[in-house]
C-alpha cells in the first residue's frame, strides 16, 4: 500500500538530511505504529506519504514514495484526499469550518459526494466517536480532546484507504483515548483501513499495534518489524515494557494483562509493599457515560482550552456532589504527611500558601464551568490536576493567572489577586505554560525568545537558552519557532516561563508531545524548581507524569473536585488514571519503574532472630520500599 524508495528529504538550510535513504513497504490493512526520538523525522515521514513534504513543507525529497501506486511527488495532497487522510499534531492548524458537522462535512463536499451520502456518513462519525451531542458546537469552544477528536472524523468521513496520524491521542484523557484507538482498530479489523500513527505516548498504543517502525536516530535506516522484537531493541518505549526489561520477562509484555501473568512470581523478588488503602473520594464516579463527549453543550471554551460547563437542570449537582458537600470540601493531605508511596508534601501553615482557592465558581452566560472549588498549594508542593477531556482543568488554571475572573469566590496567589493585577506584578508570582505553545511564541529565532524572555524577567542574560538545552539539546540559536516540532515549541515556552522563576508554575499539558527522554528531563527540571520551594500545579492526562511527579492527584468531573489526596492513594484506587506499574502490581502501591529497580538494588533488611512466644513485641511495620524515593 505505502512504499518508500530510497527516499531521503532535506530541508533548506539544513546541513544533513532528516530522512536518509529510507527504503521499505508498509504493509495493507494494519496498524503500522511509528516511534522514535524527538525530532528524528517522524512527522517528516508521515508527510511524505500525505504529500505535505515537500508541497507544502519546502526542502528537497530524493526517491520515491508511493501510496497505492500514487506518486506523491506528482500527486499534491488534494489530490490524494480520496486516498489519503490526515490528522496532524494541532487540529486547529486543520479546520476548515466553524462549527463541528459542517468539519466532518467539508472533505466529502470537496470530493462531489452526493449529499445523502453525506449525511449519512456524518452521522455514523458522530457516532462513532462520541460527538452527537457536539454537532452543533462552534470548533472554537470545544475542549482540546474535542477538537482532537472531530478532526479524526473529519478525515474518516471521506473513507480513506489510509490514515496518517501524527499524535492523535496526545490531548485525550485516558478514556477518550481508548475509544480513539478503539475506533481506528475497527477501521483496520472491519475495514482493512491502513493505519499510520506516530505517537510519543507508547502505554496508550503499542498493544494495538500490527508493526512498529522504528526511526532510531537522526538520518539512521528505520527499522521494521513486529511490536514485540522491535520493543526489545527500541531506545522509546512504556513502561509495561521497561518493567519487562528490568524483571527479565519473556516474552516482553506489551500490555497490562500480559504482564499480569507475571507479576504474583515478581512481587515475590520486592520488600513488602504498603496495604492498600481507602479510596480518598469517589473517584468510580468519573467514568464517562457511553458516548460522552467529555463536556456538555454550552461550553465558552478559547483556543486549546479544557472546560465542562454545564447549565440549566443538568447543572444541579447530583448525589455524589451532594455527599461530599455535606462532608465537607475534598482537601489535600495534611502538609508533612507522607502518602502511600512515602512521597511527602512539605509541611506548612496557612499562611505560608502560596496559592489559595475558597468556593470558587465560574460561569459564563448561563454556563456554571466551575463550581465550589476549594484548594491550598504549598510551596514546594507538585499537585497533578486530572479528569477526563472538559472537566474543567484548563479554566481553573485560567483563574490562577489571572485570566479569567471568579463569578464567586476568591483566588490569591501570594497575597494578590491574580485578575486584578498588573501582568508586570505576576510575572514572578504565578507562569503558565498553555496547551498551545506558540502562544507564547513570537520571535523569529530561538535566541530572540530566549534574549527577550531574559530581558522581561530581569534574568542574566542566558538563563532561558541554558533552559532550552537542559530540556531539548542540539536546537540551534537560529532556529525559527514554527520549525520546531510540537514538544520543542512546548520545550521552548516553558523555558521562557521558567525564565522568571514564579513561585507558582501552571502547566496545561506539559508532556504532549514529548518523548520519553524529554520526558525524563521535564520532570528532573520540574523536581529542581519544586525541590527550591516554587509549587507546580499540572493539567495532565499523563498518569505516568503523575505517577513520577507528583506529591498529590486533584480530580475534576463537572467542574467540581470529587478527590484529593496523595498520589498513590488517588491513582491506584482508579481505573482511569491509575499507571501501568500501579495496574501490574496492583493492589500493591507501586507507582513506577524507578520506584521497582530502587527497590530490587536496595538491600534486603536484616533478619532478627524470632523472639520468645512469652515476650514477643507487637511486629514492627514493614519498611515503605518507597520512604526514600521523592519521586
Amino acid at each position: 500500500m505505502i512504499r518508500f524508495e530510497q527516499v531521503s528529504v532535506t530541508y533548506d538550510g539544513a546541513a544533513r538530511p532528516t530522512l536518509r535513504d529510507v527504503d521499505l513497504v508498509i504493509p495493507e490493512g494494519e496498524l503500522t505504529l511509528l516511534v522514535g526520538p524527538s525530532g528524528v523525522g517522524k512527522s517528516t515521514l508521515l508527510g511524505a506519504v500525505s504529500g505535505l513534504v515537500p508541497h507544502f513543507t519546502g526542502g528537497t525529497l530524493r526517491g520515491r514514495v508511493t501510496v497505492a501506486g500514487r506518486d506523491t511527488r506528482t500527486h499534491k495532497p488534494r489530490e490524494l484526499a480520496d486516498l489519503v487522510g490526515t490528522v496532524g499534531q494541532d487540529p486547529l492548524a486543520h479546520f476548515v469550518t466553524d462549527v463541528v458537522e459542517d468539519e466532518l462535512a467539508y472533505g466529502m463536499e470537496s470530493l462531489g459526494l452526493a449529499p445523502a451520502v453525506m449525511r449519512r456518513r456524518v452521522e455514523e462519525t458522530l457516532d462513532l466517536l462520541g460527538l452527537n451531542e457536539l454537532r452543533d458546537r462552534p470548533l472554537a469552544t470545544l475542549s482540546g480532546g474535542q477538537q482532537q477528536r472531530v478532526a479524526i472524523g473529519s478525515v474518516l468521513t471521506p473513507h480513506p484507504k489510509v490514515l496518517v496520524l501524527d499524535e492523535p491521542t496526545s490531548a485525550l484523557d485516558p478514556a477518550a483515548a481508548e475509544e480513539v484507538l478503539a475506533v481506528l482498530q475497527r477501521l483496520v479489523h472491519d475495514l482493512g483501513t491502513t493505519v499510520l500513527l506516530a505517537e510519543h505516548r507508547l502505554e496508550r498504543v503499542v498493544q494495538y499495534a500490527d508493526q512498529v517502525l522504528l526511526l532510531p536516530s537522526p538520518g539512521a535506516p528505520p527499522v521494521l518489524g513486529s511490536p514485540s522484537s522491535i520493543m526489545a531493541v527500541s531506545p522509546v518505549h512504556p513502561p509495561v515494557v521497561a518493567l519487562g526489561r528490568l524483571a527479565g520477562w519473556s516474552p516482553l509484555p506489551l500490555s497490562i494483562r500480559d504482564a499480569r501473568r507475571h507479576a504474583a512470581s515478581f512481587l515475590t523478588r520486592l520488600p513488602t509493599a504498603p496495604a492498600s488503602t481507602s479510596e480518598p473520594a469517589l473517584v468510580p464516579a468519573l467514568a464517562p457515560a457511553p458516548g460522552a463527549g467529555g463536556g456538555a453543550l454550552g461550553s465558552g471554551k478559547g483556543r486549546g482550552g479544557d472546560e465542562a460547563p454545564h447549565s440549566g437542570p443538568a447543572a444541579r449537582p447530583g448525589l455524589l456532589a451532594r455527599l461530599l458537600r455535606r462532608s465537607g470540601p475534598t482537601t489535600g493531605p495534611a502538609r508533612g504527611a507522607a502518602g502511600a508511596d512515602g512521597r511527602t508534601a512539605p509541611p506548612t501553615t496557612p499562611a505560608e500558601h502560596v496559592a489559595q482557592v475558597t468556593g470558587l465558581s465560574l460561569r459564563r452566560g448561563r454556563a456554571e464551568v466551575l463550581h465550589g472549588i476549594d484548594l491550598r498549594v504549598a510551596p514546594g508542593e507538585t499537585i497533578a490536576l486530572m479528569g477526563r477531556n472538559g472537566a474543567g482543568k484548563s479554566t481553573f488554571l485560567a483563574t490562577l493567572v489571572g485570566t479569567l475572573a471568579p463569578t464567586t469566590g476568591t483566588v490569591t496567589v501570594r497575597g494578590r489577586t491574580p485578575h486584578r493585577t498588573a501582568p508586570q506584578e505576576m510575572v514572578r508570582r504565578v507562569g503558565l505554560v498553555p496547551q498551545e505553545p506558540r502562544d507564547l511564541l513570537y520571535a523569529d529565532t530561538v535566541a530572540a525568545e530566549c534574549a527577550a524572555a531574559d530581558s522581561d524577567a530581569g534574568a542574566a542574560p542566558g538563563t532561558c537558552r541554558a533552559l532550552v538545552s537542559s530540556l531539548l539539546p542540539g536546537v540551534p540559536d537560529d532556529t525559527h519557532p514554527r520549525d520546531l516540532s510540537e514538544g520543542q515549541r512546548l520545550a521552548l515556552a516553558l523555558a521562557l516561563v521558567l525564565t522568571g522563576r514564579p513561585a507558582l508554575l501552571l502547566l496545561d499539558e506539559p508532556t504532549r508531545g514529548l518523548d520519553y527522554a524529554a520526558k525524563a528531563r521535564l520532570i528532573e527540571v520540574l523536581r529542581r524548581l519544586a525541590a527550591d520551594g516554587h509549587a507546580i500545579v499540572l493539567a495532565t492526562h499523563d498518569v505516568e507524569l503523575a505517577a513520577e511527579l507528583a506529591h498529590r492527584v486533584v480530580i475534576l468531573a463537572g467542574g467540581e473536585i470529587v478527590a484529593d489526596g496523595p498520589t498513590a492513594e488517588v491513582v491506584v484506587s482508579s481505573p482511569a488514571f491509575a499507571p501501568q506499574v500501579a495496574k501490574i502490581l496492583a493492589p500493591a502501591h507501586w507507582l513506577t519503574v524507578t520506584q521497582v529497580a530502587k527497590a530490587l538494588t536496595e538491600p534486603a533488611p536484616e533478619q532478627r532472630p524470632e523472639p520468645e512466644p512469652a515476650s514477643a513485641p507487637a511486629p514492627a511495620p514493614t519498611p515503605d520500599p518507597r520512604a526514600e524515593d521523592a519521586g
